[in-house]
């Protein structure tokens, strides 16, 4: 089977490492959007965001790379879809990757990057030929601020309606990520991934506490101990937002989303070398890492789907939009975020109005499309 994008995939098992060598190995092109403030940058082999900083201070918090040698995972902040995890035994024998195959093939530039109404706008695309589905991504830098809007437009081009998650995976990692780094959110009720199946849910914690062998972890830091590895939570209200901020290096980076589009956070934490390695500030469809099989069977936790349905030929588009703040040597942390009449403000932990974080958003959603 032969992709547009060069890439041939043959009959039977095709692991997902050598499914990430072979694209990268075919297209190593950098789409870059450049503001006047910011600059964002996608690598067309995986689709990723590799890169999201101010021009003037260049600290890239989407720095992470995998060292591991398998699964592969792509750099900075990826998608992935149709899927969260693993895939069964039987779909990895047919090539299907970890996490989809999103990540793992190249990416069509489709429009731009072009300036047009105070911003830089960039259109791009992918073929899912395992899945049977298509994704266009559109990308909106605002030239005079560190807000970068993005959609996405996943088209089922099967004829069979199928389950299927979509999850961001933005991955923080070091110079930015260090043992002072907070994250906050506005996240209530998890569960620890590691909890056995199939009720891992009857071990509930509350952001951002979770329980290593009974006793509480506060997940907002981060030191020499990653367990537990990922807590994934539920998220109420109608908007939904995740920080990480490190007072030391004066930088802010932030995520926020419609919950109805994303109403899972999935927090994950990597130690090497006894330092923090990465973290992962994920929010999706989906709050259970397990193969199709198992989510179907379980259907929901918390009363949650952990699965979405697309029908044949249907198109499901998404939204999030990512933030940078330069911020005080003494930053606290972010107590609550609000998003109104085109404001968006972070409140400190412990502060009041003359420490907000305040910036122009416009519409940051106002491009609708069903949902499911």
């Amino acid at each position: 089977m032969s992709l547009d994008n060069g890439v041939t995939l043959t009959k039977g098992r095709v692991p997902a490492l050598l499914l990430a060598v072979t694209v990268v190995s075919c297209a190593a092109q950098t789409v870059v959007l450049d503001g006047t403030t910011a600059q964002a940058a996608v690598d067309l082999a995986g689709g990723s965001l590799i890169r999201f900083q101010f021009k003037e201070q260049r600290l890239n918090p989407l720095t992470w790379t995998s060292g591991e040698p398998a699964p592969a995972y792509p750099a900075g902040h990826f998608l992935c879809l149709d899927r969260w995890g693993p895939p069964s035994e039987a779909e990895s024998r047919n090539g299907m990757p970890f996490h989809g195959e999103a990540s793992h093939v190249v990416w069509k530039l489709l429009r731009g990057p072009a300036h047009t109404q105070g911003e830089i706008l960039a259109e791009l695309a992918a073929a899912l030929p395992i899945a049977g589905f298509e994704v266009t991504r559109r990308m909106r830098l605002s030239d005079n601020a560190a807000l970068l809007r993005v959609s996405e437009s996943v088209t089922n081009t099967g004829k069979l309606g199928r389950v299927y998650n979509m999850v961001q995976h933005p991955s923080i990692a070091p110079p930015f990520l260090d043992e002072t780094t907070v994250v906050d959110a506005n996240a209530g009720k998890g569960f620890m991934q590691s909890s056995p199946l199939p009720n891992p849910e009857e071990r509930a914690v509350w952001w951002p506490q979770a329980l290593k062998d009974g006793q509480p972890v506060d997940l907002r830091r981060l030191t020499n101990d990653a367990a537990p590895e990922v807590v994934s939570f539920t998220i109420d209200g109608e908007y939904a937002w995740v920080t990480a901020s490190t007072a030391a290096k004066g930088l802010l980076i932030g995520y926020i989303w419609k919950t109805s589009d994303y109403p899972w956070l999935d927090i994950w934490r990597n130690v090497a070398n006894g330092t923090p390695a990465a973290r992962g500030l994920e929010f999706g469809t989906t709050g259970l890492h397990q193969p199709v099989a198992i989510l179907v069977s379980k259907g929901k936790i918390f009363g949650r789907a952990i699965y979405a349905y697309i029908d044949a030929g249907q198109t499901v588009t998404r939204a999030y939009a990512a933030f940078l703040f330069k911020i005080p040597e003494d930053y606290r942390g972010v107590e609550r975020i609000t998003y109104d009449s085109g404001h968006l403000i972070l409140h400190e932990r412990g502060s009041g109005p003359d420490r907000d974080l305040r910036m122009e958003a416009g519409g940051l959603f106002n491009e609708s499309a069903p949902r499911n």
